[in-house]
């Protein structure tokens, strides 16, 4: 008998490199939801850089030039179910990224977080995709009275947004006792290339030579992390053995230091000579509250709530079970950030919103600029 005509090919593959199998390999496929926001873009720039074929699945439109001929964008919205299917078509893995943030409507936060998470996850069941990870949010802990914080600590949402967001996970611990493989990141606040939101207060006032209002001393430890050592993350619970990554992970920079030293490198890179301002924190914390209920301010009770006290939490379970390395201290993503922001600030000039992907409006807090 004659030999298959692809066998003497397949002998080739254990002396093929990496970049060879690419070629040959068909590319697997990863949905995003939320894929036009901060993290779904910076997440499929990666992962394409990595040979995986991308769809995108967000409300918003997909308005980024050097992305778009690469991926295959659905406009649609998680809370749909037949629109969830479709996207989920031929797909070999989800990264749940959507959702609504605090600033949104109670109600919009609660379809957006809980329902659209069981969408995605019963969808990805329904259709055999092989992982849906899940990107969930420290503020599950809400304001915790001890550090490190770490996975099985009690979860205490602050708010519609917190208290969604546990919901959210306890859809895909059920779906997971389904047989879905649905590992689940709560990443701390995330910074580089693209985001804004109450990031661009600190950018804005130091470019423009202001110092910057601090709630309280200053001298707790608040820990940041860089979008791409985010993204380095998923990418591990994606590629591992399902038996390390079937599981919760903190996510967070390794390096961080006192909030004040790592603000104040912000405006020590702007260059105007500008200092941090720190404020007590209570009269600080009663203020805002009024303004919150007043609505003129953007900042909401977890930011201002924990923003004097020291917050982070443990990521040794993430560098023992993936073997995560994060690559950026806060200092480091703090200043990415900045630059990307120096560089495209006027392509968003008097835009503003509710998203991570413009700037929020400053509200009663801008006024208070022309004191710094």
């Amino acid at each position: 008998m004659s030999p298959h005509p692809l066998s003497a090919f397949l002998l080739l593959f254990p002396i093929l490199s990496n970049e060879a199998l690419s070629l040959v390999m068909p590319k697997q496929t990863v949905l995003i939801t939320g894929g036009a926001g901060f993290l779904g873009i910076n997440l499929a720039r990666y992962l394409h850089a990595r040979g995986y074929a991308i769809v995108s699945l967000d409300l918003a439109p997909f308005d980024y030039a050097d992305m778009r001929d690469q991926v295959n964008v659905i406009t649609g919205d998680i809370r749909d179910r037949q629109t969830v299917d479709r996207a989920m078509q031929g797909v070999d893995f989800t990264v749940h990224t959507a959702a609504a943030l605090p600033l949104y409507k109670p109600r919009d936060i609660h379809s957006t977080d809980v329902d659209g998470t069981r969408n995605v996850m019963a969808s990805a069941l329904a259709h055999g995709v092989q992982r849906a990870v899940h990107i969930s949010s420290t503020a599950v802990y809400g304001i915790p009275d001890h550090h490190p914080l770490v996975e099985d600590d009690r979860l205490e949402g602050v708010g519609p947004y917190g208290q969604a967001k546990i919901q959210a996970e306890m859809v895909c611990l059920e779906y997971r006792a389904k047989g879905l493989v649905a590992p689940i990141i709560r990443p701390k606040s995330f910074i580089g290339p693209e985001r804004l939101g109450v990031f661009a207060l600190l950018y804005d006032w130091a470019l423009d030579g202001h110092g910057f209002p601090m709630i309280g001393s200053g001298n707790n430890r608040y820990q940041f992390l860089d979008v791409e050592d985010l993204c380095e993350a998923i990418y591990l619970t994606m590629t591992l053995p399902v038996e390390q990554v079937n599981d919760t992970f903190n996510i967070g920079a390794a390096d961080f230091g006192r909030m004040k030293d790592d603000y104040q490198a912000v405006l020590d890179a702007a260059g105007h000579g500008k200092r941090i301002r720190p404020f007590p924190a209570a009269p600080a914390i009663w203020g805002l509250r009024l303004l919150e209920a007043l609505h003129l301010s953007p900042l909401y009770k977890w930011v201002y709530e924990t923003a004097s006290k020291d917050s982070f939490v443990s990521i040794e379970k993430a560098q023992r079970q993936l073997g995560f390395r994060p690559k950026y201290s806060n200092k480091d993503a703090l200043l990415r950030n900045l630059a990307w922001y120096r560089a495209n600030r006027e392509t968003f000039a008097g835009a503003s919103g509710i998203s991570h992907r413009v700037p929020w409006k400053q509200g009663a807090i801008g006024l208070l600029k022309r004191f710094f």
